[in-house]
C-alpha cells in the first residue's frame, strides 16, 4: 500500500486504532492507578523464527499456539505474552490490546531509571528478525501509527526492547533503521532522551 493512498489512523475512546485488524489477546490488564502511557517500544518478532506471513505470532498472542506445529513452538507454547500492535512485512496493522489497557511485552525493564516498562509503555511488533532488514512499507505503517499515538497519547519517548533490556533482549536489532522514523518522538537509545533530528 502506497503512503499516499493509505486510509487515515483513528483513535477510538475504547482505545482502538482504526482500520487496524483487531484480535484480542487476553494477555493484558489495566495500568497502574493513574499511570498512561508514556514510551512506545519496539520489539521485532517472527514464528517459526525467520518465517514469515503465517498465523503464529497471532496464535502466540491469543494463547492458541500448538506446541507441537513446530518444533520451537514446544519452549514458547506456556507463554502468556502480548503486544499492542503488530506490523507485518507489508505494513498490514494488526491490533491485540487497547492502548487504555497494559501489554505484557517488555518484561524485566528499565527505562531512565523506571521499572517494569510495562506500566507506562505500548509495545510494538516490527515481523521480522535480528539478522535481515524491515521493508519500506512497514517503516510507512509504524511512521503512521507512532504519529497517530503521539498526538492522542502523552507519549514522551520511543526505544527499543534492546534498550530497555540490555543484555537480555536484542530486538529490533541492528538491521532496525531509526533515522527512518519521522521525528514525531524524541529518540532514546539507553542513555539521554534525543529531540526530533535523530542521529
Amino acid at each position: 500500500m502506497q503512503a499516499d493512498s493509505a486510509p487515515e489512523l483513528t483513535l477510538t475512546p475504547d482505545g482502538r486504532v482504526h482500520p487496524a485488524r483487531h484480535l484480542a489477546s487476553p494477555n493484558c490488564d489495566d495500568y497502574p492507578q493513574g499511570a498512561a502511557p508514556t514510551l512506545l517500544v519496539l520489539h521485532n518478532i517472527s514464528l517459526p523464527p525467520g518465517e514469515y506471513g503465517g498465523p503464529g505470532v497471532e496464535q502466540l498472542f491469543g494463547n492458541t499456539l500448538n506446541p507441537d506445529g513446530h518444533p520451537y513452538y514446544a519452549g514458547i507454547a506456556h507463554l502468556r505474552v502480548s503486544s499492542h500492535f503488530f506490523i507485518r512485512r507489508d505494513g498490514e496493522l494488526v491490533q491485540f490490546v487497547p492502548v487504555t489497557r497494559r501489554a505484557w511485552h517488555a518484561g524485566v525493564s528499565n527505562y531512565c531509571g523506571r521499572e517494569r516498562c510495562n506500566d507506562f509503555s505500548l509495545g510494538v511488533e516490527m515481523e521480522g528478525s535480528d539478522f535481515e532488514p524491515f521493508t519500506d512499507a512497514q517503516y510507512r505503517a509504524l511512521n503512521r501509527l507512532a504519529a497517530l499515538l503521539a498526538r492522542e497519547l502523552p507519549l514522551t519517548a520511543v526505544t527499543g526492547h534492546q534498550h530497555i533490556a540490555p543484555g537480555r533482549k536484542t530486538d529490533p536489532g541492528p538491521f532496525f533503521e531509526w533515522d527512518r522514523l519521522d521525528g514525531k518522538l524524541p529518540l532514546w537509545l539507553g542513555n539521554t532522551v534525543a529531540g526530533s533530528e535523530y542521529g
